[in-house]
């Protein structure tokens, strides 16, 4: 198990566009992904989990992933998210 703490850089935090593309990705691996924000933890595969972080822009998050593919899970996610979503 691996984690690592990542920053939100885009406007809109983690709401309705980039958290589906954020559920997408984690759904890419096979690993158990968790997302973090203080003391609650979701599933990072889950729509209405990632939503009710009420994650926003400048806010830091933990990511937490364990299996086989953990670190690449870690690193495609933080890429993701330090890339702004594309937006």
């Amino acid at each position: 198990m691996i984690s690592r703490n990542v920053t939100i850089q885009n406007n809109v935090g983690l709401h309705a566009r980039p958290a589906t593309f954020f559920i997408q990705k984690a759904n890419t691996y096979q690993s158990s992904i968790w997302v973090e924000k203080e003391d609650r933890r979701v599933n990072a595969k889950s729509l209405l989990g990632v939503l009710s972080l009420g994650i926003t822009k400048g806010m830091t998050i933990t990511l937490i992933a364990d299996g086989n593919d953990e670190k690449d899970a870690l690193d495609g996610l933080a890429e993701l998210i330090d890339t702004g979503f594309g937006e």
